[in-house]
């Protein structure tokens, strides 16, 4: 699995239960390799300006996601997670997105 990729993860839910969930692998980290994801949600409304990024299904890249349909990646929904909880990867996100979703985290938490 890679930077940028998206994949399916079991993650809990408002209510409690676990269900599985796409994510997008942000980062490696030390020691152990567990990977810093962000999830996705359709949830729209929930999008926070100048931190969450749309990805519409209109968006030259939304093809290459394998999400189906319009999702925001949430960058206040990360957790750790180790290569084995992942259950596989469905898409990836461009290069450039995912630098953005990086300057955006970092800008946030050195404000």
């Amino acid at each position: 699995m890679n930077e940028g990729e998206i994949a399916l993860a079991p993650l809990p839910q408002a209510d409690g239960r676990i269900k599985n969930r796409p994510v997008v692998l942000l980062r490696r980290l030390p020691p152990f390799g567990d990977w810093l994801i962000c999830g996705i949600s359709t949830q729209l409304q929930q999008r926070v300006a100048d931190f969450d990024e749309l990805i519409a299904s209109s968006d030259s890249e939304f093809a290459r996601t394998g999400l189906k349909a319009a999702s925001i990646i949430r960058l206040g929904f990360l957790a750790a997670l180790p290569e084995t909880a992942l259950l596989g990867t469905i898409g990836v996100i461009s290069r450039d997105l995912h630098r953005r979703l990086l300057a955006n985290l970092c800008r946030h938490l050195s404000a």
